[in-house]
Order: structure tokens, then sequence, then C-alpha cells
């Protein structure tokens, strides 16, 4: 049930066709977990929180850096020195106060990342590196819960959503050696993924739309172009291949 002031503040949303109170009240209901506070987790919990998702974990272990600052919008020069997911929180509430924040500033492992997930809806991928991508990759599909990737790169960008047991997984696209090290962004880019993100995340719990499932689109921001890659699933998948299909 949708309180007066929700219904005001989420009225813009509420009118779109196939949205509804309905649709609002599902988002209301929703649990999304976002791994990182960085450049594309700034810019998906930003989103998230304004359209009204109940419960947002943000999980991040990394401190506020002068570095930052140039695409991660939601810290800023007061809070350099301070943990990112307490910057964040502060932030979100101040965006939404009825969004429940929870803020946990530990780095993700594989001993602690399924209790870090647990009893939440959705991942969102918002992390800088390879290997923690393989980590909720895995998680997602061994507790089968919707994962939604993204990834930036100077101007170029990267989506793409996977359910388990339907679609191709992150594993199946990225092979070969992991590259470690700082890459070049500019904070346009993460901010039209991180949008993109949050737009799947939002038409996977209203049900509408096409997702972008066995597709990977590439943003090249130089050029302002958008390009879709599709994917097949890979029945030897160190990560989906054992997983019975469901479509």
């Amino acid at each position: 049930m949708l309180s007066k002031e929700q219904l005001e503040r989420y009225s813009r949303q509420i009118l779109i066709n196939g949205f509804g109170e309905e649709g609002q009240a599902k988002l209301k209901r929703a649990k999304v977990f976002i791994a990182g506070v960085g450049g594309l987790g700034s810019v998906t919990a930003t989103y998230l929180a304004a359209a009204g998702v109940g419960v947002i974990r943000i999980v991040d272990h990394d401190k506020v850096e002068l570095s930052n600052l140039n695409r991660q919008i939601l810290h800023c020069d007061e809070d350099i020195g301070k943990k990112k997911v307490d910057s964040a929180a502060k932030r979100l509430k101040s965006i939404n106060p009825e969004v429940k924040i929870e803020a946990v500033a530990e780095k993700m492992t594989e001993a602690n990342i399924s209790e870090l997930v647990t009893g939440f809806d959705l991942i969102v991928d918002a992390m800088d590196n390879l290997p923690t991508r393989y980590l909720l990759n895995k998680i997602a599909i061994d507790k089968e819960i919707p994962f939604f990737h993204g990834a930036v790169n100077g101007f170029e960008g990267r989506a793409m959503t996977i359910i388990p047991g339907q679609t191709a997984c992150l594993r199946c696209v990225y092979r070969g050696a992991v590259v470690e090290g700082s890459f070049p962004v500019v904070g346009v880019t993460p901010g039209v993924i991180g949008c993109i993100q949050a737009t799947e995340v939002i038409k996977y719990l209203l049900g509408a739309g096409q997702l972008l499932g066995n597709r990977l689109l590439v943003y090249d921001g130089l050029n302002m172009k958008f390009t879709q890659f599709k994917v097949k699933r890979d029945p030897n998948c160190q990560h989906c291949g054992a997983l019975k299909d469901k479509n």
C-alpha cells in the first residue's frame, strides 16, 4: 500500500503505461544488492533510491580519495578519507529518506559473499576489477539471483543482464587472463552505463520490456554509438554450465 506522500513522490513514473501503483509497490518491496559505490555504483544507487526501491545494500571497503571525484557522484571533497559506504549512504538518504540503505564496509571475498547477498532479489555489478566480478557472477548463478553487469573504460562502457538458467553469464563472455591495475575513465561514461543498469533493474522488477539477456551492449562515447553483440550460453562454462536451462 502506498502512502499519500509516496503517490506524490513517484507520481510521474506511476503515470507510465504498465507501471502504475502496482509497479511502484513492487519497487518498494524489492531488495537490491549493489557491489561497489564508485562510478557505476554511485549512479545505479542514486537512481534506484530515487525510484523508490525499498532496500538497497551497498558494499565497498574503500575510502574516498580525491581521484575518485571526477566520476563518483555520491562523494565530495569533505568525504575524502571517509568510508565510501558512509558518505554514499548519507547522500542516498538525503535523496530519498524512505529507502532503507544498508552500508557494509567489507571487502567481498569467497568467505563472505554468500552471507552478504543472502535475502536480496538482485545483484548489481558496479565493480572495477574482474576477479570480484567473477565472484559475484558465480554466487549469482549458485543462488539463482539475477545479475546486472556494467563496466567502463575511458569513453567506452558495457552492460549485460544475466538471468541464471536463462541467459549466458559473465564467464561465458569474458575469458583469458585477468588484467589488474588502474584504468582511464571520464565521469560521463559510468553515468551512461549506470543509468542503463538501473533501467534494467527497474524493468526486471516491473516485468516490463526486453532485458539485455544474451546481449552485450557496448557504448562508444567518442563516436556516440551503441552496438549490440549476441552472446550464447557456453554449455561448458565454469560457472553456469551445470545449471539446468529454464528456457
